[in-house]
């Protein structure tokens, strides 16, 4: 298989909770359609090779909207990297560069897709798309060491040093597909929540050898819709720009 072929795997477990609604969280409308629609769209764009959508048991309406695409299950919530790991099937064999996205994430635009692939194919094992926060609030800041991605340090762990640097983590990281379940199987859950996170996939990397890096989005772009107050606001940017 190629190794110039992408791949997208979009998380869309999550429930609406927080948006209030029973609706499967991606499921919810962004300018009239499926906020997990505009994604797909984006990514068919690239063209993506493959698209596999991660859905909950109680996926059915994400199925439905995602056909013909494939859909895995995550049994149980148990992580940002366990929910990739249903896709393992799927991607069996699969050497190219592996897109992980959120399904709650509808606004990353094709040039943000295709600059984590490029920078992917200079010799990193994992890029983090990360973006410049006018107010850091509580993300994940990205530590950068020699214009390597070092790590990624969530906020409550952050030394007061690193709550300073404004370079945040947007969710949304590349995969050399030769190495990702490798780096996914080593991904441990020694931490409060008991859960697999996908951030941790830069820590493993470098303990392998392997080179980490770090492109740029816009801040508009990994906005991540999890509140009626931020689907408003997304709404409102995205009518402007029209």
């Amino acid at each position: 298989m190629s190794q110039n072929q992408i791949a997208a795997v979009i998380l869309g477990a999550g429930k609406g909770t927080r948006m209030k609604t029973d609706l499967p969280k991606v499921m919810v409308p962004l300018l009239g359609k499926p906020m997990i629609r505009h994604i797909i769209n984006t990514l068919e764009t690239l063209p993506a090779d493959k698209i596999a959508v991660v859905v909950s048991p109680q996926g059915e309406l994400v199925r439905k909207e995602v056909a013909p695409y494939p859909t895995v299950v995550q049994e149980q919530p148990l992580g940002t990297a366990h929910a990739v790991l249903p896709a393992r099937e799927l991607l069996k064999d699969f050497e190219g560069d592996v897109i992980v996205v959120f399904g709650d994430q509808p606004t990353f635009s094709k040039e943000t897709f295709l600059k984590a692939v490029v920078k992917r194919r200079e010799g990193n094992a994992v890029v983090v798309v990360g973006f410049r926060a006018e107010d850091p609030l509580r993300y994940g800041r990205l530590i950068l060491k020699n214009g390597e991605l070092e790590k990624i340090v969530e906020f409550k762990d952050a030394t007061d040093e690193e709550k300073a640097i404004n370079l945040c983590n947007s969710g949304m990281m590349c995969f050399d597909g030769r190495r990702l379940f490798e780096i996914l199987d080593e991904i441990g859950n020694e931490n409060a929540a008991g859960e697999y996170y996908l951030t941790d996939a830069v820590s493993v990397a470098r303990k392998k050898g392997l080179k980490c890096a770090v492109v740029e989005c816009p801040e508009l772009e990994a906005a991540g819709i999890d509140t009626l107050e931020k689907l408003a606001f997304v709404e409102n940017c995205l009518k402007r720009k029209e």
